[in-house]
């Protein structure tokens, strides 16, 4: 076998791995909320989110702690968000009856609101830090407290943003599978989620070298996209079962956990702090993650109509062109 395919099988070995382990947390931890009485809607946001961002958050500290390779851990992180986003021209694709936007509960706007302060913030510490404007206790960076209360802020936020939304009593469904059960399973395919996460920086170590491609660029594309297809495949499922709204809280949630990621990572980089560490190209891919969730929080409220010869709108055309370019940029900019 020539010794350059031999990551890339690897690359899709990991990715198959996680592309079957993911709905199964999908559906047992759906199992396990309905048990212990949680709504789907919380489901989508947290749970949901959580689960399908099990990847980037142990992909993120194997990059680290082990293979110590920084730069694919943050373009992991930034990356997944302007994936998952990309993922909402996929929805719109599906939606042929009626435009996505159209649809879906206006709530999400507040999750991407969100999105919107923590990417950001991100993004503008990369370039202070990288500037020296930064203050570290030990090794961690003084702007990870700030990610961590920001994210719990916006979990705080969405709780009771559902609270005083309307909405009728969720229905009640029996299961076959045991709380205890549902447990032991979901544990079992996180585990699978978690080897694969654990390898995966070190075959985009790999693919780099071989490739002679950055690091920043490997990380923020290929590894992204394959610790991503979890929101891959639940995404296209919620919106086969008509659930279009939990497949956007699914994307959006796991842009918000993705932040918590890079506290997490940060605290695993005993080095320094992670994000003075790591290619300024990276606050690229944060900010072009911005200008999506504007694009999206626009249309939310615009909710245009006109398609594309039936299949996009003008909207999602617009987060695709930005998808693509921050891309290019990622790659000529990379290091």
């Amino acid at each position: 076998m020539t010794p350059i395919l031999i990551p890339w099988l690897e690359l899709a070995l990991c990715a198959g791995l996680i592309g079957l382990a993911g709905p199964l947390l999908v559906r047992y931890g759906d199992v396990i909320a309905r048990l212990t009485g949680l709504t789907r809607s919380w489901i989508g946001l947290v749970l949901l989110a959580t689960a399908t961002s099990l990847p980037e958050l142990f992909t993120g500290i194997s990059s680290v702690a082990v293979a110590a390779v920084p730069n694919i851990a943050v373009g992991d992180a930034l990356g997944s968000c302007v994936f998952n986003l990309a993922m909402i021209v996929l929805l719109d694709e599906m939606s042929r009856d009626e435009p996505m936007y159209r649809r879906i509960d206006q709530g999400h706007i507040l999750t991407a609101g969100f999105g919107i302060v923590l990417i950001g913030a991100v993004g503008a510490m990369i370039l202070l830090s990288r500037d020296g404007l930064n203050v570290q206790i030990l090794h961690i960076s003084i702007y990870t407290p700030l990610i961590v209360v920001l994210y719990f802020v916006a979990m705080r936020a969405a709780f009771t943003y559902e609270r005083r939304a309307v909405a009728p009593p969720p229905k009640i469904e029996r299961d076959d599978v045991s709380l205890r059960r549902a447990v032991w399973c979901y544990t079992a395919a996180a585990m699978v989620v978690v080897a694969a996460g654990t390898w995966l920086p070190f075959i985009g170590s790999d693919i780099a070298a071989i490739m002679g491609w950055r690091t920043t660029f490997v990380g923020t594309l290929l590894i992204a996209a394959a610790t991503s297809i979890p929101e891959l495949v639940v995404t296209i499922s919620a919106l086969r079962l008509k659930a279009a709204d939990m497949a956007i809280a699914n994307l959006l949630g796991s842009n918000l956990f993705d932040m918590l990621v890079l506290a997490v990572d940060d605290v695993a980089y005993i080095k320094g702090p992670l994000l003075s560490s790591v290619s300024p190209a990276h606050a690229i891919t944060a900010f072009a993650a911005v200008i999506m969730s504007g694009i999206f929080i626009v249309a939310m409220l615009y909710k245009p109509e006109t398609r594309i010869r039936g299949t996009i709108g003008w909207v999602s055309l617009g987060i695709l062109m930005v998808y693509f370019f921050s891309a290019y940029a990622v790659y000529l900019m990379g290091s």
